[in-house]
């Protein structure tokens, strides 16, 4: 008993040593720096927590003539409003159809200029460059900067983290279970199904407005948005997702009792 109470106590020591409470405290250089620690301190999300059902739907890589166009006509069927993360350079190419998403109610957002796959370590003198000149095509669209960054296939670090949000743009990546990829086109029922088994409130899903070869985001939204709906789900921009966390709401609250 004596010797079991001993070795208890030595292992107790030992964790002590290695992880002194400075070590736990939120930014010490000894937490590892992974999703939970960006999302814990408010500079990044995957996904939000909320009480209320609702979902963020966000579309990657247009403006495209063709497929924004019928992926908005399907949006307007079933009043879901949405964010469309775009490329600056295709809004330059199709700043219509870039208004069209804009005046039809939803949000249209920063996915860099070139849709660069940033390299670790990413510099910061590109990254500042990429989104300087996409919020400059925005402005030009809407008459107003953006507040939202998606880097292209998910890539990020410190210092993409830290640049994006000293420009008041705030890195969004998805939920990890709502990644459709239907830039692969895996099939309608394969798209569709993934969403709707795996929804949840407050996911981010994950689609593209521009893909190459024939799209299947589509068809496949005309089979999730009236199943969703069923269930109860609204269809929020990922700005009006933010503003439904369980934090936000409780920061209003707070305010509001004063």
């Amino acid at each position: 008993m004596r010797t079991a109470t001993r070795l208890t106590a030595a292992v107790l020591a030992a964790l002590a040593l290695m992880y002194s409470p400075s070590d736990l405290a939120l930014g010490s250089p000894n937490k590892a720096k992974n999703r939970y620690y960006y999302e814990e301190r408010g500079d990044m999300i995957w996904e939000v927590r909320t009480s209320q059902k609702v979902i963020a739907l966000t579309f990657d890589d247009g403006p495209d003539p063709l497929e924004t166009d019928s992926i908005l006509e399907v949006l307007h069927e079933y009043q879901a409003k949405c964010t469309f993360f775009a490329i600056g350079k295709r809004i330059a190419a199709y700043p219509d159809v870039a208004r069209r998403v804009i005046s039809e109610g939803h949000e249209l957002a920063n996915h860099t200029y070139n849709h660069v796959y940033f390299k670790r370590p990413i510099s910061g003198e590109q990254i500042q460059k990429e989104l300087a000149l996409t919020e400059k095509e925005i402005m030009k669209i809407s008459g107003r900067h953006s507040s939202l960054f998606r880097p292209p296939g998910g890539m990020y670090d410190e210092t993409l983290i830290d640049v994006s949000n000293s420009m008041g743009l705030k890195p969004v990546l998805w939920s990890w279970h709502q990644d459709t990829r239907d830039w692969n086109r895996p099939g309608v029922w394969n798209i569709s199904n993934r969403v709707i088994r795996n929804a949840r409130s407050g996911d981010i899903v994950l689609f593209h407005d521009h893909v190459h070869g024939p799209s299947q985001t589509k068809e496949a939204l005309k089979i999730i948005l009236p199943a969703l709906k069923k269930q109860g789900f609204q269809f929020v921009t990922v700005s009006e997702l933010i503003g439904l966390s369980d934090v936000q709401q409780a920061k209003t609250d707070r305010h509001m009792t004063y």
